[in-house]
């Protein structure tokens, strides 16, 4: 059984994480942190992680990033590892992040989906296929129209993937609106599209000639991000301190 404090309890993600451990025997929320009341929970919450007193053998963070700091801070002093999720964080704090890595385990993903993470690791084999037989490869991605991002992390982490196989071979290109010219072999576009309330969508296209490939990816619900979370925190779980990412949890 895998004890988890919930760094972010009460926001909309960690009401999912909460709901998703419920049903699940392996894991189970001991303590959760958060600042905001009007929601009651099954374990005690506190208003700051200084304040956690209850032993966990992982923390999962959803939360705001002016949190990170104390939360990096806490997870050393106690030597707890940290699945951590929140977005946004400044220069640095990733600096922080990567100096706190080599006193206690820590996870960092720019997506927390299995099925993208997972996608990822097969970009890479189809790409050094696609691309010596001179494919072109694009991406497109969707998200609802309050994202105030583009492209997505995601997106640009799908195209890492590819560049990563093939040596940093390609260019990303985001718009060609400017540009009256033929697409060069070495391309990779990348698309955004706004609009509704997309929880998101990414497809990775080989179009080479007289065929295509497409690999997609469609997240119905925020449950998608919450599942690798609460996987992620069953993975690191005792590892010893160093950076992780949702790679290794799939193996």
């Amino acid at each position: 059984m895998t004890k988890i404090i919930m760094h972010g309890c009460n926001g909309k993600m960690g009401r999912v994480i909460t709901d998703i451990c419920k049903e699940d025997p392996e894991v189970e929320i001991v303590a959760g942190v958060d600042p905001f009341d009007g929601v009651a929970q099954d374990y005690p919450v506190f208003k700051s992680i200084d304040a956690c007193d209850v032993s966990a053998d992982c923390i999962i963070d959803f939360a705001a990033a002016a949190a990170v700091d104390g939360l990096l801070a806490y997870a050393v002093e106690k030597k707890i590892p940290v699945v951590l999720c929140t977005t946004g964080l400044s220069e640095e704090q990733i600096a922080k992040m990567k100096e706190s890595a080599a006193d206690v385990a820590i996870l960092k993903s720019a997506n927390m989906s299995l099925g993208i993470n997972t996608i990822m690791k097969l970009l890479k084999d189809a790409a050094n296929v696609f691309a010596p037989a001179g494919f072109d490869i694009e991406i497109v991605e969707k998200h609802h129209n309050q994202k105030v991002d583009a492209p997505s992390g995601t997106a640009l982490a799908l195209a890492d993937s590819i560049n990563e196989a093939r040596d940093g071979a390609y260019e990303y290109v985001y718009d060609r609106s400017q540009v009256r010219k033929k697409r060069d072999k070495k391309e990779l576009g990348i698309s955004a599209v706004r609009g509704g309330n997309i929880v998101g969508e990414h497809e990775v296209i080989f179009a080479g000639l007289d065929e295509v490939i497409e690999i997609k990816h469609t997240a119905y619900s925020k449950s998608v991000f919450a599942k690798g979370a609460v996987e992620a925190a069953k993975f690191l779980a005792g590892k010893p301190a160093g950076m992780y990412d949702m790679a290794d949890v799939i193996g």
